[in-house]
């Protein structure tokens, strides 16, 4: 992969197009009588940035891509950018795609995202969207506060609340900022006697 000189933008491009086609495929096998919507709003949550994040930490991505890089390069810079490590995850899918057999590159991402593929449920919305939707029909104002972010920077801790007109109604923990978004919806609609799925940690 070195060899050819392939850039770290291009590997990520390429592996996000594999992720997208193995998770697609995965949910029709699981899913055949999802409808296309169902399918797409399901890969959708599997193949986020908080979800490749979430698999790139899992599998160190971010300490291994530190361990290497230049002088100056901080854990914060890696670790602790959720974009970077996501972006991680879809280089290291795209560089496998290119030197292994696509059998073995098919088990690898349905092994790392086996979590999130068994937990999409056809019809079910993330409960961030079930609120912003609630939101909206009732003519509301809707926000979300970051409030902390503590621990080292392979194990942080974000804490966020959900402001409803203003007015804080639920707070939520995650190992990232829109984990502990969903976490603060989930709790608020859980309170409210609402049902909502969050994917997030």
């Amino acid at each position: 992969m070195r060899d050819r000189g392939d850039s770290y933008e291009r590997l990520e491009l390429l592996g996000d197009a594999v992720l997208q086609l193995v998770v697609t495929a995965d949910l029709m096998r699981r899913h055949s009588a999802a409808t296309e919507g169902d399918l797409a709003w399901m890969r959708q949550g599997i193949v986020s940035r908080e979800t490749c994040a979430r698999v790139a930490r899992n599998a160190e991505l971010p300490r291994r891509m530190l361990e290497l890089a230049p002088p100056g390069v901080s854990s914060a810079d890696v670790d602790g950018n959720e974009s970077v490590a996501a972006a991680l995850a879809e280089a290291v899918i795209g560089g496998a795609y290119l030197d292994l057999p696509f059998s073995e590159v098919e088990g690898g991402v349905l092994a790392a995202f086996a979590e999130p593929l068994s937990e999409a449920i056809p019809g079910r919305r993330d409960a961030k969207t079930t609120l912003q939707e609630l939101a909206q029909r009732d003519g509301r104002s809707l926000r979300y506060e970051l409030v902390a972010a503590d621990g080292p920077a392979h194990r942080r801790r974000f804490t966020s609340e959900v402001l409803i007109d203003g007015v804080v109604v639920a707070r939520g923990e995650g190992s990232s900022k829109q984990g502990s978004q969903q976490r603060a919806a989930e709790a608020y609609l859980a309170e409210a006697g609402v049902e909502g799925d969050a994917q997030s940690t």
